[in-house]
């Protein structure tokens, strides 16, 4: 198993060169050369795994047993998902009105992010202590990645973490797991920007590759292909949690609604899809809708600006993962990828070519909700099932509630609502926290801040090259 940038520039590297990348040089993302094909008979012996045991299958199918022996992998990712509060480590709420919930955030960051880079956390440490090698993590993005990749390294001695978070995009207890760790190797900056904002200077380090290749930089937001491959394991659990029957002639169809950002999750269940999983995908938004307007009409342009909302960690313009969508919709097309990237990159505007916009169209339905939409099935779900959503996840219980459904459908929850109090008193529910996110009010917080004005790049430039110097 090879993979290979979307953009076609760059030569194929095996899972651990992946692994240790960001974005690739040539400015793409890796990808798999090749996307397995499972059977019905696979299938059908899948259907009876628990989660645990299907991340276990997927990630072989992706990590050569040369590379990973397949009992130091099962190893690997027993010990990840150890720490998860759920005896399952995810868990299927069924509500009223066919309303199916799978809850993905039983962590410790309490986001379905931890499950990815959990496992992720150990690939990395598997090869380190293996090579005894040193590396610079760097995370933007929005919402729960950061804290999640600042548990999945704290403490650990051949990695350092500089993660960047947009002050005032993010909730409060989202901000306090990140600033509240204070370990060595942990280095958070409060920058004030938007999450788009904060991935320039990301994409800035990564771009130098004399600066990258020097001090060992990696990313493990979802430009990581590691976290794309355990998220598969999310759609083959959903399925076969909600598909009614696999011993009809056909496989049953299952409508799997994807609460997206940066579309790191919905990408895994595109592979997931085009592994054989009979899944119908809907990618829901809120109101920064860029991913719903290239679905409905092959627009992927930015709005104006960016809007704060009540679903935060969605509050995004530029959902780099749609890059490896198209480049799997386009039958791996890397000289069209780049094209189309490029002249994204430049004008921020582009229309999609009609035959890649119609097989998009035909491989997700899509949605957008407003902060009032939100708010509403909020509402909804306490009234009819005393059952409390995150703002994310009520973003894919708006869908449900709006539309008919006349096979099962099944709707991601990416956090507890625990960590979204004012939201939940906005659509005038009383939040129930649990005593570890409380604590956090009262714990010491280190943070670095970067101000408007500020050449952020050559900030981090400096602590990188400083910490590495200590090492």
């Amino acid at each position: 198993m090879e993979y290979v940038s979307t953009r076609g520039g760059t030569r194929a590297v095996d899972f651990e060169g992946a692994l240790f990348s960001g974005y690739a040089p040539d400015g793409g993302l890796f990808m798999p050369q090749h996307i397995p094909s499972l059977d019905r008979d696979t299938l059908q012996r899948w259907s009876s795994l628990s989660y645990h045991e299907l991340v276990k299958e997927l990630c072989s199918l992706f990590v050569p047993a040369e590379l990973v022996p397949r009992n130091a992998l099962d190893e690997l990712i027993d010990r990840a998902l150890s720490r998860f509060r759920h005896k399952n480590v995810v868990h299927l709420s069924r509500l009223k009105d066919g309303l199916n919930i799978l809850e993905l955030w039983h962590g410790v960051t309490y986001a379905f992010k931890d499950l990815s880079l959990s496992c992720t956390g150990q690939f990395l440490q598997y090869f380190l202590e293996k090579k005894q090698k040193h590396v610079n993590i760097l995370v933007g993005t929005s919402g729960d990645t950061r804290s999640s990749a600042i548990e999945s390294v704290r403490g650990q001695k051949n990695v350092d973490i500089f993660v960047l978070l947009p002050k005032g995009f993010c909730t409060q207890i989202q901000e306090l797991q990140m600033t509240t760790v204070i370990e060595d190797n942990v280095h958070v900056f409060a920058a004030h920007g938007n999450s788009d904002e904060i991935d320039e200077p990301i994409k800035e380090l990564f771009a130098d590759v004399n600066f990258a290749g020097k001090y060992n930089l990696m990313s493990l937001n979802s430009v990581n292909w590691s976290r794309i491959m355990v998220q598969i394991a999310h759609y083959f659990y959903a399925y076969f949690q909600c598909s009614p029957s696999l011993d009809t002639t056909q496989l049953p169809m299952v409508e799997i609604v994807v609460p997206t950002g940066g579309g790191g999750n919905i990408t895994a269940g595109c592979i997931a899809q085009k592994m054989g999983l009979p899944i119908r995908l809907i990618t829901v938004v809120n109101s920064n809708d860029i991913i719903h307007r290239t679905v409905q009409h092959g627009d992927f342009s930015l709005a104006e600006s960016v809007k704060a909302t009540l679903a935060s960690a969605m509050d995004i313009q530029e959902p780099y993962n749609v890059e490896r969508i198209l480049w799997l919709l386009s039958g791996s097309d890397s000289c069209l990828i780049k094209t189309l990237m490029e002249q994204f990159n430049i004008s921020k505007r582009l229309k999609l070519p009609e035959d890649l916009h119609r097989k998009l169209s035909e491989t997700l339905g899509s949605c957008s909700a407003s902060d009032q939409d939100i708010v509403g099935a909020m509402w909804r779900c306490w009234e009819e099932n005393q059952y409390l959503l995150c703002p994310h996840s009520a973003v894919a219980a708006h869908y449900h509630y709006s539309q008919p459904h006349s096979i099962p459908r099944c709707c991601l929850a990416p956090a507890s609502a625990a960590k979204f109090q004012d939201a939940l008193l906005r659509a005038g529910l009383v939040p129930q926290i649990p005593p570890e996110i409380t604590a956090l009010t009262a714990m010491e917080t280190r943070s670095t801040p970067l101000e408007r004005g500020q050449d952020w790049a050559q900030v981090l430039r400096g602590w990188i090259e400083a910490v590495t110097q200590q090492w």
